[in-house]
């Protein structure tokens, strides 16, 4: 089977996920590519406006579909939008999660899940580690070359499949983590080992470094911080760190000693190299 069109579909704060879902679908689009090449269409949910309209795939197309691992799983503010806002006629897809060193836990099994109640038909998934957002001690300048090296080879793995398959019914569901059902949210640790409790937690901005530029306003997810004062966040934060991590002079940050002491249990367990997982 050769889909006449290929959607990289994502939600991506920090534009991390962003780059290994695009990857993939530019990879099996060259992989699957005969008499003529497959155009590769993106589609960015991060934002707001983005989420105002749904989106529905054919069965001649491939969808390539994608969210970061908040706490374990798909991130719980976002997960009404997957649910609701994308539909499929029996499409072939691969469903795609990235996390911050630590573990995916079931957040690749939840999306698989979703996505196949929607009407896609996952034929291939994958979590791959990048570098996490909230320590520049964890990961860093990942995804690197040897991640993105094996983003290639499941990509090139995943075009294989689909191309030895009639159609869409005749392709095979991966089995993840032994089919495991999906587990509760993962409980945050404070450096004492004792759960740290910052769901309230708010970056703070300093008013010395803040230029008025409106960046951060403009790419949280939410739209949660005040576009007349950038330095107030009215709405709810998930810690995406998109505020933080697309600052041009690094104005923002969280000082929540709660948040702060998860920071440092994740930095003195978790920094030992880990690699992206596939299934097929």
């Amino acid at each position: 089977m050769i889909p006449q069109k290929i959607y990289a579909v994502y939600f991506s704060p920090v534009e991390s996920t962003k780059q290994i879902v695009c990857a993939v679908a530019e990879t099996m689009a060259e992989e699957m590519s005969v008499d003529t090449d497959i155009p590769v269409e993106e589609i960015d949910f991060t934002l707001p406006a983005a989420r105002e309209k749904t989106y529905r795939f054919a069965a001649d197309e491939l969808v390539i579909f994608g969210t970061p691992t908040y706490a374990g799983r798909v991130p719980n503010k976002i997960l009404p939008f997957v649910q609701d806002l994308f539909s499929a006629e029996h499409t072939p897809a691969v469903s795609v999660v990235t996390f911050g060193n630590r573990s995916f836990d079931s957040s690749l099994t939840e999306l698989t899940e979703e996505m196949e109640k929607n009407g896609f038909q996952v034929f291939a998934a994958a979590a791959f580690a990048c570098r996490h957002v909230f320590s520049d001690k964890i990961a860093a300048g990942r995804p690197d070359e040897e991640d993105m090296d094996r983003v290639t080879a499941f990509a090139g793995v995943a075009a294989e499949k689909l191309l030895s398959a009639d159609d869409a019914g005749s392709l095979t569901q991966p089995v993840i983590l032994d089919g495991a059902p999906v587990a509760p949210y993962y409980t945050p640790l404070g450096i004492d080992g004792n759960p740290a409790v910052f769901l309230k937690a708010k970056p703070v901005t300093d008013p010395d470094r803040c230029i008025g530029c409106g960046v951060c306003a403009g790419r949280c997810p939410l739209g949660s911080i005040d576009f007349s004062d950038f330095t107030q966040t009215p709405g709810l934060c998930i810690k995406c760190h998109a505020c933080i991590r697309l600052c041009p002079t690094g104005a923002r940050s969280f000082t929540d000693e709660a948040f702060l002491s998860h920071v440092a249990y994740l930095e003195s367990h978790f920094t030992a190299r880990k690699d992206g997982t596939t299934f097929f």
